[in-house]
């Protein structure tokens, strides 16, 4: 079933449209990503969904309600998670304090959203007293995807998580997302590394030039040959 949907979502900055007409949905307990070679549109998307950015025409819909225009912080308190593509950390805080700085809206017990959270991290588990900053860069992406949880969202829009990581670490960031999405949580992931994402997605919109160009359950869009060539240009 739908989670999050958006509909003929126009939308960019200054001067022309970035996006002309594109819609996207992600299901619950299913991971759905965006692809596109570069200049497509795909974090314009995020944010427009997120209301980030101004959309100047078309609608999104989440957990059956239109929410088009509201801004991440209300989002947020109705259950959508948001991992920016430079997502930051508190480098002087340790991975607990992190944690706890991430769930300072939730309601109920702290200290059981984190041990459920860290359920799913368990490397964070063993660092959970070491400061974030003494992380890897990869550990540190895998702290900023555990401090998203513990918001306890329905569903989440990931921005390129694998962006400048190796492929040991990028491989890993996708097994953990993998584990999120066994939660039960419907996901949204701009990715640029499209080969990896294709194999561990459900589905995938594929953009050009800021429109919908193919989609599709993913194992099919691996065998299509012109997806390829889409994206590089």
């Amino acid at each position: 079933m739908a989670i999050l949907r958006a509909e003929g979502i126009t939308a960019g900055y200054d001067g022309p449209p970035v996006l002309d007409d594109v819609a996207v949905t992600a299901e619950e307990g299913k991971t759905t990503v965006i692809l596109g070679p570069n200049g497509a549109g795909k974090s314009t998307l995020a944010k427009a969904i997120l209301g980030l950015l101004r959309i100047s025409s078309g609608h999104v819909h989440f957990a059956g309600q239109e929410v088009t225009g509201l801004g991440p912080h209300r989002l947020v308190r109705r259950g959508l998670g948001y991992l920016p593509q430079l997502a930051s950390i508190f480098d002087d805080m340790s991975v607990l304090e992190n944690l706890e700085m991430g769930g300072y809206t939730l309601r109920g017990n702290l200290r059981q959203r984190i041990a459920r959270v860290l359920e799913l991290f368990p490397d964070l588990a063993a660092d959970k007293r070491k400061k974030a900053g003494e992380l890897s860069g990869g550990q540190q992406r895998m702290l900023a995807l555990a401090r998203l949880l513990m918001t306890d969202p329905v569903a989440a829009i990931l921005d390129e998580p694998t962006a400048g990581l190796s492929p040991l670490y990028a491989g890993r960031v996708w097994e953990q997302i993998g584990r999120i999405r066994g939660s039960g949580v419907g996901l949204l992931v701009v990715e640029q590394n499209a080969s990896l994402a294709m194999e561990h997605a459900d589905s995938v919109y594929l953009l050009a030039q800021g429109r919908n160009v193919l989609s599709g359950d993913a194992a099919e869009m691996r065998e299509r040959a012109e997806v390829a060539r889409i994206l590089v240009g």
